[in-house]
């Protein structure tokens, strides 16, 4: 355990970033999850609903530090993929 006071600080600043980073985390995984959800659902309106939710909190994400900008970027540019192919062989079959 920490025995300076400097060290004290920073343990306790650590912790409330390991939490706040953990909780952003989570909401960017439910969001995704729920994107994921909707294509296994067959729901094009759905899939393009959760996806446009999914995008600014992936963004939103790296703007606090949590992700790294481009990582960030990475899931949305998969994700949106992922969505775009889904709706095209939708359409496509009907």
């Amino acid at each position: 355990m920490a025995n300076h006071k400097s060290a004290i600080k920073r343990n306790r600043q650590n912790l409330d970033r390991r939490a706040r980073n953990r909780a952003n985390s989570s909401r960017m995984k439910t969001v995704i999850k729920a994107v994921d959800a909707a294509i296994a659902e067959q729901s094009v309106e759905q899939a393009q609903a959760a996806l446009q939710a999914a995008i600014p909190v992936i963004q939103k994400t790296a703007l606090k530090g949590t992700l790294h900008k481009k990582t960030a970027s990475r899931k949305v540019s998969r994700l949106s993929k992922r969505v775009n192919r889904f709706v095209a062989e939708t359409r496509s079959a009907a």
